[in-house]
């Protein structure tokens, strides 16, 4: 499932879920990397 993070105060990342990380923070992997940071939460339609 793809994932939307932010990592700093204005950079996102987006790619598939790998785990949920004790602080809150979510990890997402692109390509051969896994970047953790902030979900982006979906809006409701």
């Amino acid at each position: 499932m793809l994932r939307t993070i932010v990592i700093g105060s204005c950079v996102s990342v987006q790619g598939l879920f790998v785990r949920d990380l004790p602080n809150g923070y979510i990890a997402v992997r692109v390509g051969d990397k896994i970047f953790s940071g902030v979900p982006v939460n979906a809006l409701a339609a």
